[in-house]
């Protein structure tokens, strides 16, 4: 974990403080740039599914033209800390930023950024697959 790192986990528990409130928004992430901007997001709950608060930290990157993402973290709302990525954003985030880190653990166990790769050992990787 890098200075960058915990700044990272700091505005991401900024941004759960601040906006996720109610049963709409409940985690929030933020994730960096390699030239050092930072972007960030939160879960968009329905009913019927939504995306998840990495997920609208992608798109929110794509337009602001963000294109080399270098960590992620997610934060849980009511001070549950960091959270690890679902399933669904581990194979988005290995697809679309394959270089990526994510930062996993907890303020007792130690917080760790680790390539999204390793979150996914033996993994489908979709662009392997393409034309």
């Amino acid at each position: 974990m890098t200075p960058e790192d915990h700044a990272l986990v700091a505005a991401a528990a900024e941004l759960a403080r601040t906006r996720c409130r109610g049963d709409n928004h409940t985690m929030a992430a933020a994730a960096r740039a390699r030239d050092g901007r930072v972007v960030h997001g939160v879960n968009v709950y329905h009913f019927t599914g939504g995306p998840c608060a990495e997920l609208v930290a992608l798109g929110a990157a794509a337009t602001q033209g963000v294109e080399d993402l270098v960590a992620i973290v997610a934060v849980g709302d009511r001070d549950r800390g960091v959270v690890p990525p679902c399933g669904r954003c581990r194979q988005v985030l290995l697809d679309l930023h394959p270089g990526v880190r994510v930062i996993v653990g907890s303020a007792g166990d130690g917080l760790r950024a680790v390539p999204v790769a390793e979150l996914l050992p033996e993994t489908y990787v979709w662009a392997d697959h393409q034309i």
